[in-house]
């Protein structure tokens, strides 16, 4: 895959190579195992699924840019200031004097009763403020790729109104990123599967669990049943959780202009402009519907080009806490996306990043080193299925003994 390293926004030379745009929240880690009702303490880090691809992506030396809101008031500062000392740019963090910063207290997951509990304090918090009026919407285009999730979505009317702003066809934008992140429990009523099919078709790189998928759209059957509903997107990423990951890419025509500048479909002759929306759901599953729409406009729409995709098994991880896992996966494969990587790569570097939370309690943790991270990518397929990744295995030793003895 070829990267032209043009923007869709802006010609800046220090234009970011990554923008993206969400709550973040303060988050309470117990400090120790239990209920939420017997912890008696907790230790303070933060958590947000956009911040979380920020900082990790910054933290592998990409050019980042964060841009929320958060209160006028201690966890705001605590925030923007952890983000900060990624290295991301949070110089379009909007400070809210009336709403506050969000807040949650998790449990790490016990493992012997596998028990797990979250509560979240984010109802009305400043970054549910966001909308088209209140964020800088050039900041946010200005990247070469706008990485946003479907949390966002479901915070406020305006976050909707805002990300259905970001992710409108037009002529000239940044490479979409979009993690699905289907949270039923943020949603009011059932209309959240739908939103999220709709902004989903419109990115250029989508994220999407199997589990999720199944339970927003009700498509079973496997990536290869996702990739049918959801043929938009040029890259769409498939989670199968420990199992692994399948890419699917598109060939010839179809996607974004942003897309076929970045090499992710191959550009052609200009096509006549297409709105996609979703099919009005019959029940909770849109997967009918949606193939006689893909009738509809089968001469339209070309077929991906790899209908079976890419799959990339995931390596053994012994998991202390999986809040974050996903988010790390997305970073790592945006990693290995804007370094023009082969998708193997790119799927084996979001193996890697997401193990790297997988072996710690909180929600960031620092993906390994690039040259620690490109000698485990190159690995012989039955060396890679043989990776055993445990708590620590970013130091600079231990990785090198999982590259000596896999």
């Amino acid at each position: 895959m070829t990267i032209v390293k043009a923007t869709d926004a802006v010609d800046a030379v220090d234009a970011p190579d990554v923008v993206a745009l969400g709550e973040s929240m303060v988050t309470f880690l117990p400090t120790r195992p239990g209920r939420l009702a017997d912890v008696p303490s907790f230790d303070r880090a933060i958590g947000g699924a956009e911040s979380n691809v920020a900082c990790g992506l910054a933290a592998a030396g990409h050019a980042v840019r964060w841009v929320s809101r958060v209160g006028a008031d201690g966890f705001g500062d605590h925030l923007v200031a952890t983000v900060a000392s990624y290295g991301v740019d949070v110089s379009y963090v909007g400070r809210d004097a009336v709403r506050p910063t969000g807040v949650y207290f998790r449990t790490a997951g016990d493992r012997a009763t596998d028990a797990h509990e979250v509560a979240y304090y984010r109802a009305g918090s400043a970054a549910s403020a966001m909308s088209v009026t209140d964020v800088d919407l050039g900041a946010v285009r200005a990247g070469r790729v706008l990485h946003l999730s479907g949390i966002t979505a479901a915070l406020s009317e305006g976050c909707l109104g805002l990300l259905r702003e970001l992710t409108a066809p037009a002529e000239v934008r940044p490479l979409v990123s979009f993690d699905v992140n289907y949270r039923p429990g943020l949603w009011t009523g059932s209309g959240g599967a739908e939103v999220l099919l709709e902004l989903a078709r419109r990115a250029d790189i989508v994220f999407v669990g199997e589990d999720e998928a199944e339970l927003a759209w009700g498509v079973g059957g496997g990536p290869e049943a996702i990739r049918e509903l959801l043929s938009e997107p040029a890259v769409l990423v498939v989670k199968e959780g420990a199992k692994g990951a399948t890419a699917f890419q598109r060939g010839g025509a179809g996607g974004s202009s942003a897309a076929a500048r970045w090499g992710l479909v191959a550009p052609t002759r200009r096509q006549p402009h297409i709105e996609y929306s979703p099919a009005p759901l019959t029940g909770r599953c849109p997967a009918a519907s949606h193939r006689a729409t893909q009738q509809a406009r089968a001469s339209e729409t070309p077929p991906p080009a790899d209908p079976h995709g890419t799959f990339e098994p995931a390596p053994t991880v012994q998991v202390v806490a999986a809040v974050g896992a996903g988010d790390a996966f997305a970073a790592g494969f945006l990693s290995g996306t804007l370094r023009g990587l082969p998708v193997r790569q790119r799927l084996r570097l979001g193996h890697l990043w997401a193990a790297a939370v997988l072996t710690t309690p909180a929600d960031l943790a620092a993906p390994p080193a690039r040259d620690t991270a490109d000698r485990l990518t190159a690995l012989e397929d039955t060396a890679w299925e043989r990776l055993r990744l445990g708590p620590g295995w970013t130091q600079a030793d231990a990785a090198e003994e999982e590259v000596r003895n896999p």
